[in-house]
């Protein structure tokens, strides 16, 4: 066989499997809960967007894989999760002990406070936390943990907590006279106060950190998270992403 023939059959394979690579790169179904803005939420297109969507979708670039996006009650992410119906877990999900017992998490990506929020008309700030108020939140939250062992089985709060699946109905409950006040994390607080006549009234510090969670064991998944993490902070995509979204 002449060199031309070894020559073409040569790049022949290799663009075979270029394209064969391409057409069967892997695409990893990403779970969250499109009512927390700006880091997912439902676009005017019906598209499920925002930071965290964003951020999944460039390290798959980065790590060659290719993401499906899934909209689940938040509280229904862990399970989806276990089932194998989603392959990771991006929705503003904050790191604790408790979670950290059935999932695996990347290294955190984002730090919050929780805050609360009343109606723009209303005179209460840190005081809806005492007393006869009735507070929403969404279920199983760091703002429902939080207002749940802090101040409600602790009779500081003698009000009703309401759960909700999503942050749009518990705001829509709160903009419809149902709530006193709503306690969920800080960014996404100031998200809903630009666009609805909701306002921040008081900021409880608890530095909570936002992480993509995994399977336990994922370890394959796990680590092209990181490292996409590190290398859209290293590139300057990090940044660009939070001016997106944030600034």
């Amino acid at each position: 066989m002449n060199s031309k023939k070894i020559f073409s059959l040569i790049l022949i394979t290799v663009l075979v499997c270029a394209f064969s690579g391409l057409a069967f790169a892997k695409t990893y179904v990403v779970g969250t809960s499109a009512g927390f803005p700006p880091f997912e939420y439902v676009d005017e297109n019906g598209d499920v967007v925002g930071f965290d969507v964003d951020l999944v979708k460039a390290i798959g670039e980065l790590k060659g894989f290719d993401v499906e996006v899934k909209d689940i009650s938040f509280d229904s992410l862990p399970a989806a999760l276990k089932t194998g119906n989603i392959d990771m877990i991006a929705a503003g999900m904050t790191i604790t002990t408790e979670r950290e017992k059935v999932l695996d998490f990347s290294q955190p990506y984002w730090t919050a406070n929780q805050s609360i929020i009343v109606t723009e008309d209303a005179q209460e700030g840190l005081t809806l936390l005492f007393g006869d108020h009735d507070i929403g939140v969404q279920t199983g939250t760091t703002g429902d943990i939080w207002v749940t062992d802090n101040i409600k089985e602790k009779g500081i709060l003698t009000g009703k907590v309401a759960h909700y699946d999503t942050f749009v109905l518990v705001v829509s409950d709160l903009i419809n006279g149902n709530l006193d006040g709503v306690v969920l994390d800080t960014p996404v607080a100031e998200s809903y106060a630009a666009q609805k006549p909701v306002k921040v009234v008081a900021e409880i510090v608890t530095g909570e950190e936002y992480g993509i969670a995994v399977d336990e064991g994922n370890t394959e998944l796990l680590d092209l998270i990181n490292e996409g993490i590190d290398e859209l902070k290293a590139n300057g995509k990090m940044d660009e992403l939070i001016t997106k979204y944030f600034k």
